[in-house]
């Protein structure tokens, strides 16, 4: 657990600004809420540092800086409050974490959540997977949630090491009951999908959730922003960036057929996007 302190047509254009003005939105039987933790840019060094948009300059950042949000979901579907990935961990002087904050000001105990679903455990999506509870002991952070992590992606994160993964608040994960330890591609309780799709880093995983006749697309880091969906390019940071090109275009299309609605992480204007 870290402080805060650490750290083209016209239809098209309606359809942006609907999402932009999004804070929580009803799919159907589901409710999507991001819970966004800031906006950050990030740059070789690979740490987040807070960017405000009313009042920091990009340009005076160091030269090749993003600039992206983090913002953890939670769908409330027929059956599950699920969170989607778990943010940076960061918490007030209180000790209060921000992810529990968010949460309880959209209603929602972190008690209820039931199931937490990890694309990859990098510090920005895996920071809030533990909360200290004493000086000496560390708990997960959602009591009553089993957690969803691909077996080979913890592994790697023991072998790649900092500054991408910060072992020592992932060491919880090898021994709780609560984790779920995924192999490969398969279904959760006959209606979330997961599948390895390993272009940002070897292991990381996708999810679909579909409920009511609705389907939610969640791409994390290989579908972390709105542009990146509408342009071909590949990206220096990604592990294959060939591969996630080539995979938020696939996406892109068949969320344009089928109608998904897209969860962007990393965005820091459209968070939700539905076709």
């Amino acid at each position: 657990m870290r402080r805060a302190s650490d750290a083209e047509d016209t239809e098209e254009t309606q359809r942006t600004q609907r999402n932009e003005s999004m804070v929580s939105c009803y799919i159907c039987s589901m409710k999507i809420i991001p819970l966004s933790e800031g906006t950050f840019t990030i740059d070789r060094t690979k740490l987040f540092v807070p960017f405000n948009l009313s009042s920091d300059d990009l340009q005076k950042r160091p030269t090749g800086s993003l600039l992206v949000e983090v913002q953890p979901f939670v769908v409330i579907t027929s059956e599950d409050v699920l969170l989607l990935d778990t943010g940076l961990g960061f918490s007030d002087d209180k000790g209060v974490m921000q992810i529990h904050q968010n949460l309880m000001q959209n209603g929602i105990n972190p008690s209820e959540v039931t199931k937490v679903l990890l694309s990859h455990l990098h510090k920005d999506h895996a920071g809030g997977v533990e909360k200290d509870v004493k000086t000496d002991h560390t708990t997960l952070t959602f009591p009553q949630a089993k957690y969803y992590i691909q077996k080979n992606e913890l592994d790697f994160a023991f072998k790649k090491g900092f500054p991408s993964y910060l072992t020592e608040e992932l060491e919880i994960l090898k021994t709780s009951e609560q984790v779920v330890m995924l192999d490969g591609n398969g279904v959760i309780d006959g209606y979330i999908k997961y599948e390895i799709s390993g272009a940002h880093c070897p292991f990381h995983q996708v999810f679909w959730i579909v409920d009511g006749g609705e389907k939610v697309f969640f791409g994390a880091d290989e579908a972390p922003q709105l542009n990146q969906m509408k342009k071909r390019y590949a990206a220096k940071y990604d592990y294959d960036g060939k591969k996630a090109m080539e995979l938020r275009q696939k996406w892109w299309e068949e969320g344009q057929k089928e109608n998904w609605t897209f969860l962007f992480y990393h965005d820091v204007k459209n968070a939700v996007y539905r076709f």
